[in-house]
């Protein structure tokens, strides 16, 4: 009895612990499933655009921080993804960078390929939106070789496209060029068409960069026939876009009007003022710039000024820079004081900006119109665009190294290395003496390449001095004399001392009467090839002379035009003893200008027979004086215009003096003096 009594009491005790573990097993798999229960129901609150950005940010904290206490491993890295996918579409960067760390540490302690991939991707479009370029283009880099492994393409065609972003704005074209190629191809494979028209616009841009402006207006064509037969995204103006990229191309072909009918075409959208000013400035300067270029004033620089107006007040610094270098180019030749003020403006204003594109843009435009400081412009041009050019080649270096030097690579390289240790040993000590030689080769290089640096620098200076003071016409002479002088010398005289030293080589094994007349025939040669060398020689020196006192060939050019396409009779005397090399080239250009000026005052209002223009110098100054027998014009009594004040503005730039004399009936004449011992004015 005593025993049947234990037996039961056994069995009602395993039967008890039977029931807890059952009742405890419910309890846990009830609390499970009502945790997943929780997640899911906070991300469906967090997905629904109904409800406000500030609800769905604290729905997606409230389900990540339930998603580290309890959810099962099973779902943890998916639903971490999406938390993830919320944060970046919400642009809540800093809260997307929280959750990707937590993300990456699971999803690699996972060995999840695909999740690591996109923990890499979302890393790099947080530092790509806040302009942290160089690591965005890291991320980008270990996220692309992933996804390519496992064969997940999805998402390769934004990346390829931001990639080409970031390396259009170091100024890496080659490479952008690839990578929106890459970016064509997957958009295409997925009918993307938003992103086939991305690629196809930095694809446009990558060519427009390089100066293949051609390839670049195809591709640009291209972007805007998908967008028009698609109808993409009306309300971001990507047709307008377009056709403002392809009407820069024309600028840069010098097609003014095709570019024109590119921009008019784009203005013709009535909604581009109200819903996107930024852009519809951009097309009304480029506009005013192509038919400035054309010489079409119609209501030019009252679009110039618009343009202006709007960029300065949405603040957009840069664009403003450009603005101002357009009108200043547009008053060059119409008010050089307005030119140089709003010159001026612009290389302030792009100091500003901190951007080196701007500032390069401002200083070659203030060289060109204000003469005074043309060279130390010159010399801040020259060493800015070198150092973009160096910063241009780390920026290239620097991404070829993200692009093949991930974690994977360098892993594999020190395994590599441990493996070939004993190799390595083995051959130092040749590589030691190679190394050494390749050292002092390599500094010998260095030494030579930054010898020829410094020579070009200097060229470049005398080129740029040069360019001020010479005219398109005698430009083109020495070109074309160059040209002419350097193909004598490569067909003619190096041909001819090439036979003859081989000849003489071949003559002198041989001590026979012939072989000597020989030798004495081709030192006769080279004695008239010495004398095809000095008279080109002399060709140089004179063109030399021509280059540094072509300012009176240059007058004659004037004068001789003047001849030939109007009536009156021209007569001029140039004083011989000027020295014109001495003379500053402030006062060549102020008075090659003053000249011009005169003679167009006498073409349009004079109605005169004669003109008489005389050079001469006295007691260290040069007059210029230009008389007429035309109608005249009362000095006292006329209010003077932009011909005139052009002429006293550029008079008072020499320091020199202007003086007009004229009577109706009677004829003009105009005298201007200027010192020529002024050292204010050396050029």
């Amino acid at each position: 009895m005593f025993v049947k009594n234990f037996k039961l009491k056994q069995t009602g005790v395993i039967l008890s612990f039977f029931l807890l573990f059952i009742i405890s097993c419910t309890k846990k798999q009830d609390k499970e499933t009502t945790d997943a229960i929780t997640v899911e129901s906070l991300l469906d609150s967090a997905r629904n655009n109904n409800r406000t950005k500030e609800q769905r940010v604290e729905n997606y904290l409230r389900a990540y921080n339930a998603i580290k206490k309890k959810d099962k491993k099973d779902r943890k890295l998916q639903n971490l993804y999406f938390v993830l996918k919320g944060f970046h579409d919400l642009k809540e960067y800093e809260k997307m960078d929280k959750v990707n760390h937590f993300f990456l540490k699971e999803a690699v302690g996972a060995k999840d390929t695909i999740y690591t991939a996109y923990s890499y991707f979302y890393a790099g479009d947080s530092n790509f939106f806040r302009n942290v370029q160089d690591s965005a283009f890291y991320y980008y880099s270990k996220a692309e070789k992933l996804f390519l492994k496992s064969q997940h393409e999805e998402v390769l065609a934004n990346l390829y496209l931001n990639k080409s972003s970031i390396q259009l704005v170091y100024i890496d074209f080659l490479g952008a060029e690839n990578s929106a190629t890459q970016s064509l191809k997957y958009s295409k494979l997925f009918d993307d068409k938003l992103a086939q028209y991305d690629a196809l616009t930095n694809l446009g841009i990558a060519s427009q960069s390089s100066e293949n402006y051609e390839k670049a207006i195809d591709y640009h064509k291209t972007a805007l026939n998908l967008a028009k037969k698609n109808d993409l995204n009306p309300e971001y103006f990507l047709q307008e876009i377009s056709l403002n990229n392809i009407g820069n191309c024309y600028i840069f072909l010098k097609k003014y009007k095709d570019a024109i009918s590119q921009f008019e075409t784009a203005l013709s959208n009535q909604n581009i003022y109200e819903n996107k000013p930024g852009l519809y400035a951009t097309l009304l300067d480029n506009l005013s710039y192509a038919k400035f270029k054309l010489q079409d004033d119609n209501q030019t620089l009252g679009m110039f000024l618009k343009s202006l107006s709007i960029r300065e007040e949405l603040q957009l610094d840069s664009k403003v820079v450009y603005s101002k270098i357009h009108l200043s180019e547009y008053f060059s030749e119409r008010d050089s004081i307005m030119s140089q003020k709003y010159a001026n403006e612009a290389l302030s204003l792009s100091k500003k900006t901190g951007r080196s594109v701007d500032l390069l843009g401002a200083l070659k435009q203030i060289s060109q119109v204000e003469h005074k400081n043309a060279s130390q412009y010159s010399k801040e041009y020259i060493t800015i665009s070198d150092s973009i050019q160096l910063e241009e080649r780390k920026s290239k270096d620097k991404f070829a190294r993200i692009a093949f030097e991930t974690d994977e690579i360098i892993l594999e390289k020190d395994k590599l290395a441990e493996q070939n240790r004993s190799l390595l040993y083995f051959f130092v000590g040749s590589l030691f003496v190679g190394l050494l030689l390749f050292v002092i080769r390599t500094q010998r290089a260095k030494n030579r390449e930054l010898l020829l640096k410094q020579q070009q620098q200097k060229a470049n200076e005398d080129i740029y001095n040069l360019m001020i003071s010479q005219q398109a016409t005698i430009e083109e002479s020495r070109t074309k004399e160059k040209k002419r002088i350097a193909q004598e010398l490569h067909d003619g005289v190096l041909g001819r001392l090439f036979g003859a030293r081989l000849n003489l080589d071949s003559l002198n094994k041989f001590t026979d009467e012939e072989s000597i007349k020989n030798r004495f025939n081709y030192l006769d040669e080279l004695k008239n090839i010495e004398q095809d060398i000095r008279e080109i020689s002399h060709d140089l020196n004179r063109e030399k002379y021509v280059l540094i006192n072509n300012f009176v060939a240059i007058v004659h050019n004037l004068l001789e035009e003047q001849k030939t396409s109007f009536a009156p009779e021209v007569k001029f005397s140039i004083d011989e003893s000027i020295k014109w090399d001495t003379v500053p080239n402030a006062v060549k250009i102020n008075l090659y200008r003053i000249l011009q000026e005169s003679l167009q005052n006498i073409n349009k209002y004079a109605n005169a027979t004669s003109i008489f223009v005389g050079l001469e110098s006295h007691d260290e100054q040069v007059t210029l004086k230009v008389s007429d027998d035309g109608a005249g014009f009362d000095v006292s009594g006329r209010k003077k215009g932009i011909g005139l004040q052009n002429m006293l503005s550029r008079a008072n730039e020499c320091n020199g003096s202007l003086d007009i004399t004229s009577r109706k009936g009677k004829g003009t004449t105009i005298k201007i003096t200027v010192p020529l011992n002024d050292k204010s004015l050396i050029s």
